[in-house]
């Protein structure tokens, strides 16, 4: 049921097009008998925001991977750099919220642990909407941040990074085993800046798949039972992806030249002095307009590393 009613969705979507086309060549019809010069113009107008709309969804034809029109999990963890790097985290995450805001998607924070003096250190986010994992998929990968450090009192130029990582949001339909024996489930009072649900009561879940050492934890919701509930969501996630993670090692082994991702391998880097250029080292594409970019403007960076990788 939840095939078909993705079939449907993308369906109407390429016949609300056609029927948008229809509708301009009529109205150009009218435009040329009657000469109606303004008609014409806003005719004009509509065949472009057609083809933009033909192109998007093109694109979306070749997303064929087996969750890329799942809903994503994205995760953000400050690497080296310290508080720049904690900062340099929520900077992404921002980034990728209003992304999201801009192509109509759903988010939700499932996790967050601050940082002590700025950022977080650790951020999960869902995001939901039509092919949000396909998508996303493209920013997984070691992030750098090269800036003057507001954090520094000599104001010296700093490198930091974030690793991010993204997995689909796995349906309860698909098979993803968890013995109940191997998890060490612990709770422990959230940690926050206080207030009437926080710091009283021992709500936070932390569990451990002990067979794999995954760790997962959540401190968001208001209730033990609530946090278990995600925090047992995200471990199928994870659990999911080690397992396409391996067997995508084993098939790379197979092939040879296989490298592991490590935090050498930056996807991305983010240099905001001594001037601004934001580049992705996969594919070559970069752009100096780094405020339109930490502003949720990444979707050339997406559709370019995306295009490289099932060629044209």
């Amino acid at each position: 049921m939840q095939d078909l009613s993705n079939l449907k969705a993308e369906a109407e979507r390429w016949q609300a097009l056609h029927r948008r086309v229809t509708d301009a060549l009529e109205l150009l019809g009218l435009a040329e008998a009657d000469e109606d010069q303004a008609l014409a113009a806003g005719i004009e107008a509509e065949a472009g925001s057609v083809e933009a709309e033909l192109s998007r969804l093109e694109f979306e034809l070749v997303l064929s991977g087996p969750h890329d029109r799942d809903p994503a999990i994205l995760a953000l963890h400050a690497g080296a750099g310290g508080t720049d790097a904690q900062d340099f985290a929520q900077m992404l995450m921002r980034m990728y919220l209003r992304w999201a805001e801009q192509r109509g998607y759903q988010t939700e924070i499932l996790d967050s642990l601050r940082g002590q003096e700025a950022g977080f250190k650790n951020v999960t986010i869902s995001v939901t909407g039509p092919y949000a994992y396909g998508y996303l998929r493209a920013e997984r990968g070691v992030h750098r941040l090269v800036r003057l450090s507001p954090f520094d009192e000599a104001h010296r130029r700093h490198t930091s990074f974030v690793l991010v990582e993204v997995m689909p949001e796995i349906s309860e339909d698909i098979e993803v085993k968890i013995n109940p024996d191997d998890l060490r489930i612990d709770v422990y009072k959230a940690s926050g800046a206080g207030g009437q649900h926080v710091q009283k009561n021992a709500t936070a879940v932390r569990i451990t798949h002990l067979p794999t050492g995954v760790v997962v934890s959540c401190q968001n919701e208001r209730s033990q039972v609530q946090n278990k509930m995600v925090a047992l969501k995200i471990l199928r996630s994870r659990l999911y992806d080690l397992e396409r993670q391996k067997l995508t090692e084993r098939q790379a082994r197979l092939k040879g030249g296989h490298v592991s991702a490590g935090w050498g391998n930056q996807i991305r880097s983010y240099v905001l002095h001594p001037y601004h250029m934001i580049k992705d080292l996969r594919t070559g594409y970069e752009t100096g307009n780094s405020t339109a970019v930490l502003d949720g403007d990444i979707q050339r960076f997406i559709e370019t590393y995306l295009q490289s990788t099932i060629g044209p």
